[in-house]
């Protein structure tokens, strides 16, 4: 299931972008769903938000490309290695190893992550982001929720039946 996840994940990020790098002009905005959810073809050199840009080329590949490659293969590892994790722990660390791949793939090839999704819902926004960010960013809230969250509730759960 891990492998699965992973790999298709992957995939799908890969696709997109390739998609959007060929089909999608610089900077052109598309409307997908109005203007809640609209496609538009940025170049990211840095990390979230365009952090770290404009680092030197040696720090930028150490920082973005390097110590994200160890940090994801200590997590598979780890990952592997459990037994007894929940499936939500299995997804979301799937999918954080997934997303991460994902744009280092890019980092390694293009020297920059394609984004191309932006969501306007009124009250908030993002910035322009991609899918392995999208499914990155599920993942940490999913680690939060059965790590954080997750146990307060039980612990409510059972102190209630106890009364």
């Amino acid at each position: 299931m891990i492998f699965l996840i992973i790999v298709s994940a992957i995939a799908v990020d890969q696709i997109s972008k390739i998609i959007v790098r060929d089909k999608v002009d610089y900077f052109e905005r598309i409307e997908v769903v109005g203007k809640i959810v609209t496609l538009e073809k940025v170049e990211n050199t840095g990390a979230f938000l365009g952090l770290g840009n404009s680092l030197p080329r040696i720090y930028y590949k150490i920082l973005m490309i390097y110590i994200p490659l160890l940090v994801i293969g200590y997590a598979l590892f780890w990952l592997l290695r459990q037994k007894n994790l929940s499936k939500m722990m299995d997804v979301g660390v799937s999918f954080i190893v997934a997303g991460g791949i994902g744009n280092i793939i890019d980092r390694f090839i293009y020297g920059s992550v394609t984004d191309f999704l932006y969501f306007d819902f009124y009250i908030f926004h993002t910035g322009i982001v991609n899918f392995a960010d999208m499914i990155l960013t599920t993942g940490f809230f999913m680690l939060i929720y059965e790590i954080g969250i997750k146990p307060y509730i039980l612990k409510y759960k059972n102190a209630k039946n106890e009364d």
